[in-house]
């Protein structure tokens, strides 16, 4: 752990948003910045559980996000992010238990994550926290038109 203070809030739009975005946009593997990052679609997000999306910040300056999802039964978790010089500090794994607290909290049972498979540390992250990879399931998407 990083030995300067790191404190978790709620995001905060649109006072976060470019900063959040800016670091989305940083992370070199593991993540894509797509349609439902546009803060229209982040206003979206947060109108359904706000208390879901949270920041990790140093000295008052954004250095890490995580984005849960609940839909009454199931959780997701996405958009774990930390700026790449604080990586391997704990800082992921602070947001990671936060918002797998507050998922419990709203009677989560059952969650899961996507993780790119050229993202060994996130990986490497996950399991170190519990998350194993659910090789019986296959994932499917559809992206639909704008």
């Amino acid at each position: 752990m990083t030995s300067r203070r790191i404190t978790l809030r709620e995001f905060s739009f649109p006072r976060d948003y470019e900063t959040v975005l800016k670091l989305w946009k940083s992370i070199e593997s593991g993540m894509n910045v797509g349609r439902s990052d546009t803060p229209e679609e982040i206003q979206k997000k947060l109108q359904r559980d706000p208390d879901l999306f949270l920041v990790a910040e140093l000295q008052n300056e954004i250095v890490g996000t995580v984005i849960g999802g609940f839909d009454g039964r199931r959780g997701l978790v996405y958009h774990l992010a930390v700026r790449k010089d604080l990586r391997s500090r704990g800082i992921g794994g602070m947001l990671l238990t936060e918002v797998e607290n507050r998922l419990q909290a709203k009677g989560c049972l059952k969650c899961y994550l996507l993780v790119f498979a050229d993202n060994p540390q996130a990986i490497q992250l996950y399991e170190k926290h519990g998350w194993r990879e659910m090789t019986e399931d296959r994932i499917f998407g559809k992206e639909f038109p704008a």
